[in-house]
């Protein structure tokens, strides 16, 4: 019971010491030596896989013109080829610049002649907001700073004094929230009625505080909700739904006209959904599992997910060994995960078939041990 109130809610993947992110690492390979298997050191990633994605731009060096005689002969010398010395890297810090979009005006010297005036004005472009100076790249690059890397408007504000451009935070909020509401939310609602159209469905709400809301205290708790379609391998859909609270409700009034497969927590609120089937979520059920585990037992336990290169422990080899029921489960719950490691790149009827014969038996073990397990007060053994 106190590990239930007070603990950890949710579990990490634990990463080995010293290790980096996978986009810089080769996976590692085994060597058995001595009747036990260790890994060898992971090689080191060279500049040139680091700075692929780099643009390079040559900087070339030539030998200076007093040099370029023979100093044996004074015969003028010729290139035979540039020699790569060393490399830096080089960033260009951001500019404002004022643009001014200048329209040419035509007249006819004819009809003016004739004491008429016919004149012609070039076509300009249309200005992002009417009457702002705000251009797409500089509310694009407001909104990354924002969004992306968390810099507050006030923050923003002096950085862009330092620029020379003194842009107040209310004038860059607004111009966040105007862009937002005229460009970007017709493509949501776009979006929003392609997502209902999909057979497999996605939902989690997590907590987030608003500072400034009718009501509501600022250490209040508000909701984010999350919608994401399935690996069915159409285009990827993800939507969040702001919303104060942690009402069903809110789930099928976004999720309108939807019927098909929902995988979701155990939230009762999603059982206000009409017209769908409620898939449970194999992540949240190995957590029950982990909970249930010793504190002692659980620090060396490893919990895999699709991406973990790791492999997993064999529940059989767990029920030798005379695991807790609750290991147990876990072992189960990572066997899962290890088999569908291996089908991330499949297409949808690939991976269903696939699924088919390699989870099957898996599930099938799980299923036959789980009738095995006592519980005792709403928690196994």
């Amino acid at each position: 019971m106190r590990r239930k109130i007070f603990g950890v809610s949710s579990e990490k993947t634990r990463r080995k010491r010293g290790s980096t992110d996978d986009t810089s690492e080769e996976v590692a390979d085994t060597v058995t030596v001595h009747n036990y298997t260790r890994t060898k050191p992971k090689p080191k990633s060279t500049r040139e896989d680091l700075y692929a994605k780099l643009l390079v731009v040559e900087v070339r060096c030539p030998v200076p013109d007093g040099q370029r005689l023979c100093p044996d002969c004074d015969t003028p010398m010729e290139t035979l080829g540039w020699q790569f010395v060393r490399e830096d890297l080089r960033i260009t810090p951001a500019i404002v610049e004022r643009v001014h979009y200048m329209q040419e005006t035509l007249v006819c010297p004819a009809c003016r002649e004739e004491g008429d005036t016919t004149i012609v004005k070039a076509p300009t472009p249309t200005a992002l907001l009417p009457h702002s100076p705000a251009s797409p790249s500089m509310v694009a690059y407001v909104m990354y700073e924002k969004f992306v890397n968390a810099v507050p408007f006030y923050r923003q504000e002096m950085d862009w004094l330092q620029k020379g451009a003194p842009l107040a935070r209310e004038t860059t909020a607004n111009w966040c929230i105007k862009c937002a509401l005229e460009y970007f939310l017709p493509v949501y609602d776009r979006l929003h009625v392609y997502l209902v159209e999909r057979e497999i469905l996605h939902a989690d709400e997590t907590v987030c505080q608003v500072l400034h809301e009718d009501k509501k205290a600022a250490s209040s708790k508000s909701y984010m909700w999350i919608y994401l379609t399935g690996n069915d391998g159409k285009p990827a859909i993800i939507l969040f739904e702001y919303q104060p609270g942690r009402n069903g409700d809110y789930a099928r009034d976004f999720l309108e006209g939807f019927s098909g497969l929902l995988e979701c927590d155990g939230f009762t609120g999603y059982n206000k959904i009409d017209n769908v089937t409620l898939v449970c979520c194999l992540a949240h059920c190995r957590r029950y599992f982990y909970e249930a585990v010793p504190a002692a037992r659980r620090r060396k336990m490893k919990l895999l997910d699709v991406n973990s290169p790791e492999g997993a422990a064999s529940p059989d080899k767990a029920k030798e060994e005379k695991k807790t029921p609750a290991e147990i489960g876990v072992h189960y719950c990572n066997q899962l995960f290890k088999a569908e490691r291996t089908l991330k790149d499949l297409s949808a009827d690939d991976r269903k078939a696939k699924r088919l014969e390699l989870e099957t038996p898996i599930w099938a073990s799980f299923w036959s041990w789980l009738d095995t397990v006592k519980p005792v007060d709403g928690h196994s053994q």
